[in-house]
Formats: structure tokens, C-alpha cells, sequence
């Protein structure tokens, strides 16, 4: 028989017992569905983080002050970067495209009768929009001259024009922070909200050195953290190891001292997150699998009844000259076939399944926007694991069908 005459046998056979069949491949259809999901949900998580990595800005390093350690006693931080440390690492490092200071602030907004709560109130400098790679929605970002004069000016994100001016124009607008007016020049283009749910447009931006004096009271030229934005990402490790070098000798650090800064790559943060995620990604797999392993039992379990109930079929075939090698063919395909519908319609399911749930997670979690991830890799593997599955577990018992004694199948009641 040839392979065609023989897969025609096996789908009529299984036509024969739809329900039976249908119940064999449930098995199948939940393992590979539960697969194809986790797989493709575990892509979108991992796509997630890596996107919003990329919205820290283009290949950005951040340098942080670091604590000391004396005595074996590990000493309360000391902010030890300045401003002047982010102009050197922009001037002197040729792997750096641009740099900014980063100064923390605190403060409630009031514009009229109007307060509200900034998630992050920051002063920076001229280049931030550049380390960031973000875009201006209206107006202007403020100028160098603004960080030298020390301006009271700032940029909003729509979060805060949305609580404080609802449908006004809010350029040219002053607000109030600690008491202190800042005029409104700018409104940075909406972002969303990150990974853990923090809105990323409720933030307000005012020249570094305001919010030093201004706000902090201080005439110091410390800053909290240095923004940094590597030329290309082909160049971050370059850039780092410069910044790393500029700053040992900046701070005068002696040999086998340690360093008063750390030096952070966003990149390795992001390829720790897509380590995790895939980890956590491969062990739903696995505990998913499990039901393939079930489902590869079950169809075992109804083909070895199939060859029981069709003994004599097997031992007339046999009698008009069917071989043991068309009896084996015969019922590994039909195992083969029930495992491939299975694996279809688990695909199917899957793909289907992570579908809705992004988009139910999407629907629940406003504005994080998880990427939606059909994973074909996944689908096609799912596929060709099914296909083995109903090799493994139908070899046995095609095996047992075609050794059986033609004569005594014949005598089967």
C-alpha cells in the first residue's frame, strides 16, 4: 500500500468513531494550546520590557553616586557627581552622544485653585530630550541659557496639563512649585504609563540648576544622577568604559580604593528582565507540557482498544495480503493524524487565547500597551512536538497490530 492509500484507511477509520476520536485529542489540543500561550505571552512580556527600556531613551547610561565603604562599614551615601562631570563626559568622551544632570525635587503644583501631585519632579539639562530620545508636543524645551540664568521655567506632560488646565493652553502659563512660579514653555509628547504602572506623563521638567537654588536652597553644584546617551548601541561598552575612566580620574580615586560612582548600562538591566521573563516563560511551558504527556497517554489508551476491536479487520487484511509493515503504517498514522488535528486546534486555541489576554490585560491596565506576540516559532514547534507525540505513543500499539498471528485474528470474536 502506498502512503496515500494508507492515510485514506486511517481517516476513514477515525471517521468511524468521531467522538471517540474527538475525546482522544483533548488531551493533545489543551497541552499544545496551554504551550502556544504561555510561549507567546512570555514573548509579549519579554517585547514589554525591552520596549520599555528603549523609552529610557537611545542607549542610555546612568551614573550613580555610589556609598562608601570604611573599615568594613559601609557608609550612608554621599552624592559625590556634579554637573561639571556630565559637561566632561559629553566633551571628552567621543562613545557619548549626550549627557545630562539629573537633580530630584519635591513639591505640590498649584495653578489657581488647582493642586496636584507630579509623580516625578526633576531638573535637568538641555540635552535631556536628546539621552531620552522624547519629543515636544507644543512649545519649546528650555535652552542653555535658561540652566545659566538659573530660569524659572518649565515642561509639563499631559498628565499635568490634563489636572491643572483641563482644556487650556497651558504655554506661557505659571505654576507654582514650594511657592516658586514657574512659566510654562513647553509640553513633552505623551508617553503612557511603564511596566509597573507608573504614568510617565505626570512629570515636570525645570532647568537643574533652579531647582538647586530655587527649590533646594543649596548653591552646590552635586546632582543626584548623570543621563548619558551612547553615539550607538553598537558603542555602549566603549562609552562605558570611558565615563568609567573620565570620572576615576575626576574624583581622584586612588588605586584599590573604591569607586564613589556606578556606572549602569540600561541595556544589561533589559537583558536580565528577558533572562527572567524567558526562564519564567520556559517553565509554564514545561508545566503546560505535562498535558501533552497525558494527552500522548490517552491516544496510546485508544489505540491499543482500536486494535482490540479490530482484530479480525486486521487479521482479513492480513489474509488478502497485507503486510505487518501496512498494519503498522496504518495505525501509526492514524496516531499520527489524531496528534496533527490535536496540535492544530491546540495552535488555533492558543494563539487565539494569548490574543485575548493581551488584550484583556491591555483592557485592565490602561496605557501600558503589551504587545501583541503570535509566536510561529512556537506554533510550528507545538505542531511537529504533536506529531511525535502520536509517534511515540502510537508505536506500541501499530507494533502489536501487525505481529499478530493472522490465523488466530481471524478467530477473533
Amino acid at each position: 500500500m502506498t502512503i496515500w492509500d494508507t492515510f485514506r484507511v486511517a481517516i476513514r477509520a477515525l471517521r468511524k468513531n468521531k467522538m471517540r476520536a474527538g475525546l482522544t485529542v483533548l488531551g493533545v489540543v489543551i497541552g499544545i494550546a496551554a504551550v502556544t500561550t504561555m510561549v507567546s505571552i512570555g514573548q509579549s512580556a519579554s517585547a514589554l520590557v525591552q520596549n520599555q527600556f528603549m523609552a529610557l531613551g537611545t542607549n542610555v547610561i546612568v551614573v550613580f553616586p555610589e556609598s562608601q565603604q570604611r573599615g568594613g562599614v559601609r557608609q550612608s551615601l554621599t552624592v559625590t557627581l556634579t554637573a561639571a562631570d556630565s559637561r566632561e563626559i559629553a566633551n571628552q568622551c567621543d562613545a557619548v552622544l549626550a549627557s545630562t544632570p539629573l537633580v530630584g525635587a519635591q513639591g505640590q503644583l498649584i495653578y489657581g485653585n488647582t493642586n496636584w501631585n507630579a509623580n516625578e519632579l526633576s531638573g535637568v539639562g538641555a540635552d535631556y530630550l536628546l539621552v531620552r530620545n522624547w519629543a515636544m508636543a507644543a512649545g519649546d524645551f528650555f535652552t542653555e541659557d535658561d540652566i545659566k540664568s538659573g530660569a524659572k521655567v518649565c515642561v509639563i506632560g499631559h498628565t499635568v496639563v490634563t489636572k491643572l488646565f483641563q482644556t487650556a493652553n497651558p504655554i506661557d502659563q505659571v505654576i507654582r512649585v514650594k511657592n516658586v512660579p514657574f512659566r510654562v514653555v513647553g509640553v513633552l509628547e505623551k508617553k503612557g504609563v511603564d511596566m509597573v504602572g507608573n504614568d510617565r506623563d505626570n512629570i515636570v521638567l525645570m532647568p537643574y540648576t533652579t531647582v538647586r537654588k530655587r527649590l533646594q536652597g543649596s548653591s552646590f553644584d552635586n546632582v543626584n544622577a548623570i543621563l548619558v546617551s551612547a553615539v550607538s548601541p553598537t558603542r555602549m561598552n566603549e562609552a562605558t568604559k570611558q565615563i568609567d575612566q573620565l570620572l576615576f580620574e575626576r574624583h581622584r580615586i586612588e588605586p584599590g580604593k573604591s569607586k564613589d560612582f556606578r556606572v549602569q548600562d540600561t541595556t544589561e538591566i533589559a537583558q536580565t528582565f528577558g533572562i527572567v521573563t524567558g526562564v519564567l516563560t520556559l517553565m509554564l511551558s514545561a508545566i503546560a507540557g505535562i498535558s501533552l504527556l497525558v494527552g500522548g497517554v490517552g491516544i496510546m489508551n485508544i489505540m491499543l482498544v482500536s486494535v482490540t476491536e479490530r482484530t479480525k479487520e486486521i487479521g482479513i487484511r492480513m489474509a488478502i495480503g497485507a503486510s505487518g509493515r501496512d498494519i503498522l503504517n496504518q495505525f501509526l498514522v492514524e496516531a499520527i493524524v489524531l496528534s496533527l488535528i490535536g496540535g492544530a486546534i491546540g495552535v488555533t486555541l492558543g494563539t487565539t487565547a494569548s490574543v485575548g489576554a493581551t488584550l484583556l490585560i491591555n483592557y485592565f491596565n490602561p496605557g501600558q500597551d503589551w504587545p501583541i506576540v503570535i509566536s510561529v516559532q512556537a506554533a510550528v514547534i507545538a505542531l511537529l512536538f504533536a506529531g511525535g507525540v502520536g509517534v511515540f505513543f502510537g508505536y506500541y500499539p501499530a507494533r502489536r497490530a501487525s505481529r499478530m498471528d493472522p490465523i488466530e485474528a481471524l478467530r477473533y470474536e
